[in-house]
């Protein structure tokens, strides 16, 4: 089980790590397009809003893969795709069940669980501020 907590715990720093750089670069990014898009606001709105989404959803996309980059490496699965398949669900939360680790690494597969919900809810509320910011939300227009 110790094996299980140490190598959680460096995954979820990276994935905190990659985040953080990654919610920076999206946020770098959606002003860039939005300064050079400025004459045209609803455009640019929409244009910001979708470049937040993709970058969001590249950010996650990193952070699963070193995910199932860690289960195929441990040789938990015997191949890539049913790593990042598990990896998939399991960071997401779905969780289907169809296909398990074996008992040595379940205790990791719950600490990625544990840090999928808590990327995806730092990336919800950091879609939510954006959209108030230069989204189809701001503060003053629509409510």
């Amino acid at each position: 089980m110790f094996a299980n907590l140490a190598l959680g715990t460096l995954i979820i720093s990276a994935t905190v790590i990659i985040h953080t750089f990654g919610l920076i670069w999206v946020t770098h990014a959606m002003n860039w397009l939005t300064d050079k898009i400025r004459p045209q606001a609803h455009r640019s709105r929409v244009l910001a809003m979708n470049t937040v989404v993709i970058g969001i959803f590249a950010v996650l996309t990193i952070e699963v893969w070193l995910w199932a980059a860690c289960y195929y490496a441990l040789g938990v699965f015997g191949d890539f795709e049913t790593a990042l398949y598990f990896a998939t669900a399991t960071f997401s939360t779905v969780g289907y069940g169809d296909v398990i680790t074996s008992q040595e690494w379940r205790m990791l597969a719950g600490l990625e669980g544990v840090n999928g919900f808590l990327l995806i809810g730092w990336s919800t509320a950091y879609l939510v501020a954006a959209s108030m910011r230069v989204g189809p939300f701001k503060a003053g227009e629509h409510f």
